[in-house]
């Protein structure tokens, strides 16, 4: 995921905080703030101590975390700026668990759209 895409400065983080439109599962917090007019969303990660005390660990679930949304960045809305914050349980966690974690509290805060319920019901018809 290139730099432009994530939210960097202290000021920027906390204008999304400020806004405190946030929505939460066991694994993560996501606080959003809609941006009009930018030309891509922008995205924080947090994974702080208190989800492990070695860099490596906190890394290692931030590379899953950009992962999980490079797998979906066509899906999220451009006018979109959000953050990302880790919660303590997510330590043992593994990628495929990071992944549905991230993607439920993402579809939970109207980030990513459900799945289409329609298509579902015809699936279970047709058998």
């Amino acid at each position: 995921m290139k730099k432009s895409y994530r939210v960097k400065s202290e000021l920027d983080f906390q204008k999304v905080f400020d806004q405190k439109n946030s929505v939460a599962n066991r694994g993560f917090v996501i606080y959003q703030l809609k941006k009009p007019g930018q030309a891509h969303f922008r995205v924080g990660i947090s994974v702080g101590k208190k989800v492990g005390h070695t860099a490596v660990l906190r890394n290692r679930l931030k590379r899953y975390i950009r992962a999980t949304l490079t797998e979906v960045i066509d899906e999220i809305p451009a006018e979109l700026d959000f953050l990302v914050i880790a919660r303590a349980s997510i330590r043992d966690y593994d990628m495929k668990q990071v992944r549905q974690n991230l993607l439920h509290v993402l579809k939970l805060a109207k980030i990513l759209p459900e799945e289409n319920k329609e298509e579902n019901i015809s699936e279970k018809d047709s058998h």
